[in-house]
């Protein structure tokens, strides 16, 4: 049997008032990524203000802090607003709760006990989503450097421009090819950045003609 290699460039955060649900939710995802525990809501968020995770995963009933209330505030902090929740109840819930979950901005509601190929399945499906969203972010600031370069003393405008739309077209078919490989919701600000490529060719293009 061949064990995965977790990726340590991705955290997963996983937050219950139980410890062995927590080493639970660890033995189960553990071989995914880094994961970090919080016994509480509280702790949560301090958590997430501290470091960038690819996904939280919450239970619900917790003492204090429930798990809809983190979820509420996760989203509703700036710098934490996108990152992607899944809620984890008991099997005897109240049917609302679904409900309750996904309108406080939760990406999934799982039921205990759960399926762990399943939730392992999930899980992934954000932390590719992270990986690629950070790729288009690290692709956001190389195309900020190069626009932002002067070309050489002494060079003419024109063909210094040429090698430059090269590379900005470069990115974009990346991009395109990340929207092609992603199976699932889109990564956070993936328009935004899509935009703002398209206007630096179509700047680039117009300088040249000036």
């Amino acid at each position: 049997m061949t064990t995965s290699t977790p990726d340590t460039t991705s955290s997963i955060l996983i937050v219950d008032d139980m410890e062995e649900n927590l080493v639970a939710l660890e033995a189960v995802l553990g071989s995914l990524a880094q994961v970090v525990r919080a016994h509480s809501g509280e702790t949560a968020l301090k958590a997430m203000l501290r470091q960038e995770f690819a996904v939280v995963l919450i239970d619900v009933m917790m003492p204090g802090m429930n798990g809809f209330e983190t979820a509420a505030n996760i989203k509703g902090l700036d710098q934490t607003k996108d990152v992607p929740v899944i809620l984890l109840t008991g099997a005897e819930v109240d049917p609302n709760y679904a409900y309750r979950g996904y309108t406080v901005g939760a990406a999934d509601f799982l039921i205990k006990p759960f399926d762990p190929w399943l939730l392992r399945t999930k899980v992934n499906v954000f932390l590719d989503l992270h990986r690629k969203n950070r790729q288009l972010a690290a692709q956001a600031e190389q195309l900020k450097r190069l626009l932002t370069t002067d070309a050489h003393p002494g060079e003419p405008s024109a063909p210094a421009d040429t090698p430059r739309l090269a590379d900005v077209a470069g990115q974009l078919a990346q991009v395109e090819l990340l929207l092609r490989e992603t199976d699932g919701p889109e990564p956070a600000g993936l328009a935004d950045r899509i935009a703002d490529l398209e206007q630096a060719v179509e700047r680039l293009v117009a300088g040249r003609g000036a």
